[in-house]
């Protein structure tokens, strides 16, 4: 009896060790698709509602809608509009701001004035999700859309939305954590203030 039960207790204990392999397996696959930095689908999706609420908010779209075209610097348009604002997304209300990015040959400052859906090239923006979505980051969320709303796409066939490039040694990240402040934003309170028209988001 005892010649039976151990071969089949064997038995049992490499079945249970092989469903704890495959599920320990799951869970790994789970918790990298949990942990891909940008372009999944719960960020393309989150990135959509996004463009619905800009939208309705009258903050894109080829005019200029808020802020007075000024300078830009790379990797953004040679000229630039930035606006802020406060919309809601998922139910959760927070500041977002709205970069337009303008190029093309002849372009000036004028030129957008006249003409701005003739320059404008792409929209970048960061929203300001709830706490605990990506605190090192100060929980911003990115996404970088044509003017038609359809979002970029990397080399590599991503998506550009959420965490972008995190992680990375370039990028929207890598780039905006230098920002004075440690908030993620290249301006202050007086300057945001006084002449935000002039203030590099």
């Amino acid at each position: 009896m005892k010649k039976i039960l151990i071969p089949l207790a064997s038995i049992a204990l490499l079945a249970l060790a092989a469903c704890s392999g495959s599920m320990d397996k799951k869970d790994t696959m789970n918790a990298d698709a949990m942990a891909m930095p940008f372009s999944g689908p719960d960020s393309v999706s989150y990135a959509e509602e996004l463009w619905s609420a800009i939208g309705a908010s009258k903050m894109v779209g080829s005019g200029i809608s808020g802020n007075a075209p000024y300078k830009g610097v790379h990797p953004h348009g040679a000229v630039l509009t930035t606006d802020t604002s406060k919309v809601k997304v998922s139910g959760h209300k927070s500041e977002v701001i709205v970069k337009k990015n303008f190029r093309g040959e002849g372009l000036t400052i004028d030129a957008v004035n006249a003409d701005p859906a003739k320059y404008l090239k792409s929209i970048t923006v960061m929203f300001k999700r709830e706490k605990g979505y990506d605190p090192e980051s100060k929980n911003w969320f990115w996404a970088k859309y044509k003017p038609d709303g359809q979002l970029f796409v990397n080399p590599k066939g991503m998506q550009l939305a959420g965490r972008v490039a995190k992680g990375k040694p370039k990028g929207c990240i890598a780039c905006h954590q230098a920002a004075p402040g440690g908030d993620f934003v290249f301006t202050n309170a007086t300057a945001s203030s006084t002449n935000s028209s002039t203030s590099e988001y």
